[in-house]
């Protein structure tokens, strides 16, 4: 949308600019050097959904606001006309990097409101899917972030480990991206033969690969003097704006849902909380938040390796009526997704399909510090702050 200047004031010489119809219009002064540029889609994430105004003087960026578009809209209303469990492929497309989560987190929502008891065998190969999923996700990020900050190798390597792990998931559930594998009392299809050995397999190949990452960019000059100091989140900010994920846990709070409030069976699972720091100490810049989830993934592998020696026999899936129906209440059930806090708020009123839904996605609270953020940096400093952020546009317009 083109933006349109109208005289503010005949007595002072300057322009008003409407960014959207309805939005509060921008003074600037036409004897200043400021300017409004239109800045995205700059991060594949958000392919055309995020439009960021920059007010800008020179190279420094003095104001940054976030503009959402349109992607798989109202989820919400969708959920309040399906049958709970018919839901699952939807949530797929809330966080597309992450659909093993989000399907973990709707199917415990249905399950706390209907009381549902989940067999142990679901349980771990729920875990092992999701955590797999988690590395699959921030391979992604790893790789793209590289490539934010100009480095195109990073994206290469982080895809070509990807690809393993999408391999997995189509031997799991024929799906490589849009899984809906975890459902309402278990999982659709019990693992594989030599499932687990293969799992095995990769987790030997890929664990050393994360030092070679760390060698290639994490300690990389150009990247640090790219990354540190810029877009500092204090443990302040981060409680204020209720961030969540690598976001908080980069300013040194180490809250994780996986130990603070446990589900499912991390409880019996044994796993460090990373935090911010390194080399450098906590300080809560884009690179803290970007070595949480270098971190993050060897935590992943130790889980990955307890749910393969744990793994026990049984059923893979409750026994539910086809045409369950669920009494009347409420329930607020949270999820430690990649990029934080995954909320699924349902109200029942009796029968098969919600009368409620609210979904708190941790991608659109966490974008809200962009304008703090983004504050008297250079231009430069936008895509490293925006990119630490790690957002996915399908949960952000819900």
């Amino acid at each position: 949308m083109a933006l349109t200047p109208t005289i503010a004031d005949p007595n002072t010489r300057t322009l008003s600019y409407g960014l959207a119809p309805g939005a509060m219009d921008e003074q600037i002064d036409v004897e200043s050097e400021e300017m409004l540029v239109n800045m995205g889609p700059q991060h594949p994430s958000t392919h055309g959904v995020l439009r960021v105004v920059l007010r800008t003087d020179g190279e420094m960026v003095l104001e940054a606001v976030p503009h959402l578009g349109y992607l798989h809209r109202c989820k919400e209303k969708i959920a309040e006309n399906l049958p709970y469990y018919k839901y699952i492929g939807y949530t797929d497309r809330l966080d597309y990097l992450a659909a093993m989560n989000n399907n973990h987190a709707w199917s415990m929502a249905v399950e706390k409101l209907a009381g549902i008891e989940v067999p142990k065998r679901a349980e771990y190969i729920r875990v092992l899917a999701a955590e797999l999923n988690r590395i699959a996700s921030h391979l992604v990020s790893f790789g793209t972030y590289g490539l934010d900050m100009g480095a195109f190798a990073p994206f290469l390597y982080a895809f070509r480990e990807r690809e393993y792990i999408l391999d997995l998931f189509e031997q799991l559930c024929g799906a490589r991206l849009t899984l809906s594998y975890i459902n309402v009392g278990g999982v659709t299809w019990d693992l594989p033969p030599l499932f687990l050995e293969k799992l095995g397999e990769f987790l030997d190949y890929f664990e050393p690969k994360i030092d070679e990452y760390n060698d290639l960019l994490s300690y990389n000059h150009i990247f640090i003097k790219r990354t540190a100091n810029v877009g500092v989140v204090s443990r302040e900010l981060a409680i204020g704006y209720a961030l969540s994920g690598p976001m908080i846990r980069g300013s040194g709070i180490p809250f994780d849902l996986r130990r603070d409030r446990p589900y499912s069976v991390y409880d019996q699972l044994d796993f460090d909380i990373c935090i911010g720091g390194g080399r450098m100490g906590t300080i809560g810049d884009c690179w803290d938040r970007y070595w949480v989830k270098m971190q993050e993934m060897k935590q992943c592998i130790r889980i990955l390796r307890q749910c393969i020696e744990r793994m026990p026999d049984g059923m893979y899936r409750a026994k539910l009526p086809r045409n369950m129906k669920v009494p009347n209440g409420e329930v607020y059930a949270e999820y430690e997704n990649p990029r934080g806090h995954l909320g699924f708020y349902i109200e029942s009123q009796g029968g098969p399909i919600p009368y409620r839904v609210h979904i708190r996605g941790p991608s659109f609270v966490n974008l809200a510090v962009t304008e703090k953020l983004c504050r008297n940096v250079l231009l430069a400093d936008v895509p490293a702050i925006i990119g630490s952020i790690d957002i996915v546009m399908g949960e952000v317009d819900r």
